[in-house]
């Protein structure tokens, strides 16, 4: 078994429910057991779900940490792998090669590049240049908050000039990217884990884990119902007010489904007593400004990371999109503490903390 994982992984806890042992025999044989592991795409994972005994979900959890942990490694922006082409090495040679690559890079960016047409240029993998800016200009206000600034205008500027999704070239049949603008640069956090959960999701269905969930850092993908009682996966969206008594907002039945959450309350710095968070808009180059949050419904978890760039958008605008996606549902948190959602999203309720719309 992997080292890492065996010092990541936290306690396994048994869970067996009596009353499945009067429903389906097949049921009633499969426990149910939990497990988390650190690092991989900068967040906690964990995985629930039910197998016939321990070794067994010991084995689905370490099919899932080393499907993840690829995927982890081919889409980092910021470190180097022996071996591995990554999305680090596309931007380390920008202006300069095509760069062979792993399938997974490719159907990753061929998937970002529908989604950008789709959201109207909300989610552009290649605006890793003006991200980049703000990345930096984050990481010493968190350090050295005293002297922590905004970037300026007229560098965000110059950096937009180089975001065009369309100079990223893509050539299946050599495997290769190739970036042709040389101050471009990939970044893929907006839709990377999304991706990868989903399709790591379907590797792990397709090999007998069924019964259960994967959460890699908020991105949620929900498989069959609990084997046991044959419920819903109850999954809660996170109250963006930290000091709320209510931790949550809603809490969703969800099987075969998604859930994912892109909200302004935690990846921030402060200017002049002003907080600024990550999430930034293409059009204005600075940080969203309209919601606390905004929750997406809907069954592949890359769609929905990519459909939480709705957040960049006018409320209209962005329930319009939504709406015109089957199976697809949202929910916003306005800044004011208004709350609105898609027209099925009640259909998901299991529970509701709030009694405004």
């Amino acid at each position: 078994m992997n080292k890492k994982l065996v010092a990541c992984l936290l306690i396994i806890v048994f869970i067996f429910n009596l009353t499945g042992c009067t429903k389906l025999s097949y049921s009633a044989k499969l426990k149910r057991y939990d497990a988390s592991f650190l690092e991989l795409f900068d967040t906690v994972t964990t995985i629930t779900g039910y197998a016939k005994d321990k070794e067994e979900f010991t084995n689905y959890a370490q099919m899932i940490y080393d499907n993840l942990k690829e995927y982890h490694q081919l889409y980092d922006i910021y470190n180097d792998y022996d071996g591995i082409n990554n999305i680090k090495t596309i931007n380390d040679n920008a202006g300069k090669k095509p760069v062979k690559v792993d399938q997974k890079i490719i159907d990753l960016l061929k998937f970002a590049k529908e989604a950008y047409k789709l959201t109207n240029g909300q989610m552009n993998v290649a605006f890793g240049a003006v991200l980049s800016v703000w990345h930096d200009y984050r990481t010493r206000g968190v350090d050295d908050p005293v002297n922590a600034k905004l970037p300026p205008m007229d560098l965000l500027k110059e950096k937009a000039k180089h975001t065009d999704i369309n100079k990223v070239v893509i050539n299946e049949k050599d495997s290769t990217v190739y970036l042709e603008d040389p101050e471009m640069s990939l970044d893929v956090g907006a839709v990377g884990k999304g991706f990868a959960t989903e399709k790591v999701a379907a590797i792990a269905y397709k090999n007998g884990f069924k019964s259960g969930s994967i959460s890699v850092g908020g991105n949620v993908r929900t498989l069959d119902p609990k084997a046991d009682t044959g419920e819903a996966w109850s999954i809660g969206i996170q109250n963006p007010d930290l000091e709320s008594k209510d931790k949550y907002l809603y809490i969703l039945d969800l099987k075969n489904m998604s859930l994912v959450t892109s909200g302004v309350y935690e990846r921030y710095y402060t200017v002049d007593g002003k907080q600024y968070h990550h999430i930034i808009d293409p059009d204005t180059l600075m940080p969203a400004n309209d919601y606390l949050s905004v929750s997406i419904v809907t069954k592949d978890s890359g769609m929905a990371d990519a459909l939480a760039k709705v957040i960049n958008m006018p409320f209209e605008e962005g329930r319009k999109l939504i709406e015109s996606i089957p199976d697809t549902e949202a929910l916003w948190v306005f800044k004011n503490g208004d709350i609105k959602y898609s027209t099925n999203f009640e259909s998901y309720v299991k529970k509701s903390y709030v009694s405004n719309k």
